[in-house]
């Protein structure tokens, strides 16, 4: 890449960050997924640089985001849960603080409340985000975008760089997404007699009338459902490419970093963990990174290599010329554009404290998943899965490989003692208390109790339940 260009402009780049909610890369056309669900966002990427290998390495929403917007690990935010009780710790900045103090505007849109996202000068929410089958379609990426292109005009008038944040809710679930593209991807009757793939969503228990109530009535074929999930990223790609369309017209198309990428990704019909995002399989932590800046970055590039989410914030520094002086957990990435080696670890810690409390360590060629209390699925303590000859990880081998997972075990605990011992605090993993959102209930003793007490009811039981999210 150029380097150096932005030292010499009076003013810095605007910072636009596309942050998607459950966005797996692995079903985005640009990506290599057959079927075209994202064309406004392949042009897009022809024009920036594409990373291959994004993972996101502290799951669900809350922590993916700590993380995100600070550059820190899990033990640097000390967030690991997706009901994180408090605010985010006062030892570090956020991404939108440390921009403050370089004089920029910014602006959070749809993330308000949200401990993780802190320092904003204007929070801004839109429309109706959850529903039925009965309310569809959820035009989430339209209200959004009613709410963010007058504040786009507002902060070009002003003359400030600026950063923003959209929080997009599709292809979260309910994948309830308008007409044509609840339609493009399954042509089919999703009632049709004689097909059975429902019937293991129906049985589970926890999720069932959630899943049932933004469904049609009937629903026997959950091919249907993943083709509504491809349809949602269809139809936020072209909400996106309104965004794109308005900060090209205003001319600030070139002189603004454009981000893309989500805080998790989903699991479909894998995994047994239908159409949500908890387990730490590869749906859930895969994500895309894709950002443009002609000034320094290639166009059209594809980059491998894996990286996280602590990664972009001190990329992000390095790209606008503001880097130095901020502690980060992670590295810039912009080595590793230019084809060197960016320092960047191959094998690291991986959290999830959604529905499940569970952390793990992944290599290039293994991941070990550890349950610190039973889960709602009945599954083992603890999984391995070889991920060069199983990649869709159907073969748990912990049974077979004990010395894997040993040395694994071995490689987490001494990595969490180093960081527990850099920080001075206990792997927050261990101190969640009522992760799970029922107060005085401690961790699960048996994977009965977790099944019979963790439920999501209808949408608006959902939304609730998500509200968790915002406690500060």
């Amino acid at each position: 890449p150029k380097s150096g260009h932005n030292r010499d402009m009076i003013r810095p780049p605007n910072i636009l960050l596309l942050a998607v909610d459950s966005l797996r890369r692995d079903h985005m056309s640009g990506y290599g997924y057959p079927k075209l669900t994202t064309p406004h966002l392949d042009r897009f990427a022809r024009d920036a640089a594409l990373f291959e290998g994004h993972v996101s390495a502290h799951i669900p929403t809350t922590p993916a985001y700590g993380t995100l917007l600070t550059g820190r690990d899990a033990f640097g935010t000390q967030v690991v849960a997706l009901r994180h009780q408090g605010p985010l710790t006062p030892d570090v900045k956020t991404l939108a603080e440390i921009l403050r103090g370089h004089g920029y505007d910014t602006t959070c849109v749809g993330f308000t409340g949200n401990p993780s996202a802190r320092g904003f000068d204007r929070y801004l929410d839109f429309g109706q985000t959850w529903g039925g089958w009965n309310q569809r379609p959820l035009r989430k990426a339209e209200e959004l975008n009613k709410v963010f292109l007058p504040e786009l005009d507002r902060l070009h008038a002003a003359g400030k760089p600026w950063m923003v944040m959209l929080r997009h809710m599709d292809p979260h679930a309910p994948y309830l997404p308008p007409p044509p593209y609840d339609a493009l991807f399954f042509g089919g009757d999703p009632c049709a007699p004689g097909k059975t793939t429902m019937d293991p969503v129906k049985a589970f228990k926890p999720f069932r009338d959630f899943h049932l109530s933004w469904s049609p009535p009937g629903i026997t074929d959950a091919d249907f459902l993943t083709a509504q999930y491809d349809g949602e990223l269809a139809y936020l790609d072209a909400c996106v490419q309104v965004i794109l369309a308005r900060l090209a017209a205003l001319g600030a198309m070139d002189d603004t970093i454009v981000v893309l990428t989500g805080d998790h990704g989903e699991t479909l019909y894998e995994h047994e963990c239908w159409f949500d995002h908890h387990g730490m399989y590869e749906p859930t932590l895969v994500v895309p990174l894709v950002i443009r800046f002609p000034a320094m970055l290639p166009a059209g590039k594809r980059i491998p290599g894996v990286h996280r989410h602590q990664d972009v914030v001190p990329t992000l520094l390095e790209l606008a010329g503001l880097e130095g002086g901020v502690p980060c957990d992670g590295r810039s990435l912009l080595p590793l554009v230019a084809g060197k080696d960016a320092g960047l670890p191959s094998e690291f810690y991986i959290t999830e404290c959604t529905w499940m409390r569970k952390h793990g360590w992944r290599t290039p060629e293994w991941k070990l998943i550890v349950a610190l209390e039973p889960d709602f699925h009945f599954k083992p303590e603890v999984e391995l899965y070889n991920l060069k000859n199983d990649p869709g990880e159907l073969r748990d081998v912990a049974q077979q490989r004990p010395e894997i997972v040993e040395a694994m075990r071995k490689k987490m605990d001494d990595w969490i003692a180093r960081r527990e011992r850099e920080t001075g605090k206990t792997n927050p993993m261990l101190t969640q208390g009522d992760w799970h959102g029922v107060k005085g209930l401690g961790p699960f003793k048996t994977s009965q109790q977790a099944y019979d007490t963790l439920y999501i009811g209808d949408a608006d039981t959902a939304r609730r339940l998500q509200e968790g999210e915002k406690k500060k």
